[in-house]
C-alpha cells in the first residue's frame, strides 16, 4: 500500500494511490488533491487510501459526485513534440542559462530534424521502430551528429516525465557507437610555412595564425580577445570571453585559462597594439570579425604557403598535437587547451608521419645481441 504525492501539472497536488484489493488484485487510483497545501493534500491522500481499504473502489461519475473525496480527475492530454518544443527550450535551455550557442543549436536541431520527422506525435506515442527510422534516413550523417540529435530528444522526454506531462518514457534512446575521428593538423614544416606566408599577406592573418596555433584558442576566442586579456608584462595570456554570432559569452565549458605566451606570438601581439577598441582583431571596417573572417583569411595563407585548406580549428589541434608531439604531460595540454574531459586532450597524443619514419628507422641501426647467460636473465648486451 501507498500514497505518493506530486504536483500537478495546473497547479495543486496529485495523489497516487496503489493498493491490493480483498481479491488479491491491485488497484491504482490517481486524482487531484481538494486541498492546496502539500501536508494537507498528503493527509486527504492518506485518508482516501482508508476508505477504499475500507469500502473498495465505487465508480464515480461527475453526476455522482457527493463530496470532494470523489472529485473525478481531469484525464491529461498529451502534447505533439510540436507543442511542447516552445516549453522544453523556454522552460530547459533557457531556465538554465545555457549559452546562446547550446540554445541556437537545440533549436537548429529541433527545426530541421525533430520537428518534421515527429511532430505531430504525441510524446508518449513514440516507438522504437520511429527512432531507427529516423536514424535509417540520415544514414549519411556522421555518427557523433545524430547522437547529439538523439540527446536531445531524450533530454525532452525526461523533462516531459519530470513535469508531469507524461508518465514514463515510451522509448529507449539508444546512441551509436562513434568512432575515434582522425585529426586533420599542420605539421611543424607545414605550419612554419603557413606563418611566413601569413606574415607576408596582413599582420591580423599573421596574428590570428598564430593565437590558434600557438596559443590553442578557438575561432570564436579569437574573435572576442581583448587586449586587456593581455598581460605584456608576465607574458601570458587569459582566455576568459568567446564570440558567437554576436553575442559574448565564457569559452566552452565556462573554462576560463591562462595561456603563457610564446615569443613569437608575443612580439607579434606587441607590434600589432593599436588605438581601434578594445579587441585585439577589427575587420577592415571597423567591426569586430564574424564567423567567416578568420576562415577567408586562412583560406588566402594556404593558397600562398600551397597548403591545402584546413578549417580555422585545426590550428587549435596543430597546438595540442605540437605539444603532444615535444613531449608536453597530457595533464599540461588538458589545462592549457581547456578541455574538460582528459579524453578529449588524449587523442592528441599521437605522432606525425615524420616522427613514425623515424621510429621506423630504428630498424636500420645495429641489433643488440644477448651475452651468453644474459638471454635467460633478459639481459641486453649493446653491439660494438
Amino acid at each position: 500500500m501507498t500514497v505518493k504525492i506530486r504536483p500537478y501539472r495546473k497547479g495543486g497536488w496529485e495523489i497516487d494511490i496503489m493498493i491490493r484489493l480483498d481479491n488479491g488484485q491491485k488497484y491504482r487510483e490517481r486524482r487531484k488533491a481538494p486541498v492546496e497545501s502539500k501536508s494537507g493534500a498528503l493527509k486527504w491522500g492518506q485518508r482516501r487510501e482508508r476508505h477504499l481499504l475500507t469500502h473498495g473502489p465505487d465508480p464515480v461519475s461527475p453526476t455522482a459526485t457527493t463530496g470532494p473525496e470523489l472529485e473525478v480527475e481531469e484525464k491529461k492530454e498529451v502534447p505533439t513534440l510540436a507543442e511542447f518544443a516552445p516549453r522544453f527550450v523556454e522552460g530547459h535551455a533557457r531556465a538554465n542559462r545555457q549559452k546562446p550557442s547550446s540554445i541556437g543549436s537545440i533549436e537548429s536541431t529541433l527545426r530541421a530534424h525533430l520537428l518534421p520527422a515527429f511532430g505531430n506525435r504525441r510524446l508518449d506515442t513514440l516507438t522504437q521502430e520511429d527512432l531507427q527510422r529516423f536514424k535509417a534516413q540520415r544514414s549519411k550523417l556522421a555518427p557523433k551528429t545524430l547522437n547529439n540529435h538523439m540527446s536531445i530528444l531524450r533530454t525532452m522526454l525526461t523533462c516531459a516525465v519530470a513535469w508531469g506531462v507524461i508518465e514514463r518514457t515510451p522509448v529507449e534512446i539508444r546512441l551509436m557507437k562513434v568512432p575515434l575521428p582522425s585529426i586533420a593538423f599542420f605539421d611543424f614544416d607545414e605550419f612554419e610555412a603557413l606563418v611566413a606566408a601569413a606574415e607576408t599577406i596582413d599582420p591580423r592573418t599573421h596574428l590570428a595564425i598564430l593565437l590558434g596555433g600557438e596559443a590553442g584558442l578557438r575561432s570564436g576566442e579569437i574573435r572576442a580577445l581583448e587586449w586587456s586579456s593581455i598581460d605584456f608584462r608576465r607574458h601570458r595570456l587569459t582566455v576568459e570571453r568567446a564570440e558567437w554570432y554576436g553575442e559574448i559569452t565564457l569559452p566552452k565549458h565556462d573554462k576560463i585559462r591562462t595561456v603563457p605566451l610564446a615569443k613569437r606570438l608575443a612580439r607579434a601581439l606587441s607590434a600589432y597594439r593599436h588605438q581601434q577598441g578594445p579587441r585585439v582583431l577589427y575587420k577592415d571596417d571597423g567591426e569586430g570579425l564574424n564567423s567567416h573572417t578568420i576562415r577567408d583569411w586562412l583560406t588566402v595563407a594556404c593558397h600562398e604557403a600551397g597548403l591545402d585548406f584546413k578549417s580555422p580549428h585545426c590550428l587549435r589541434h596543430t597546438f595540442c598535437s605540437h605539444l603532444a608531439m615535444r613531449g608536453a604531460p597530457v595533464r599540461a595540454i588538458q589545462e592549457l587547451a581547456g578541455h574538460s574531459d582528459l579524453k578529449t586532450t588524449q587523442r592528441y597524443m599521437h605522432l606525425t608521419p615524420a616522427a613514425l619514419e623515424g621510429a621506423i628507422r630504428l630498424l636500420d641501426e645495429p641489433s643488440p645481441r644477448y651475452g651468453a647467460g644474459d638471454r635467460e636473465r633478459g639481459e641486453i648486451v649493446e653491439t660494438v
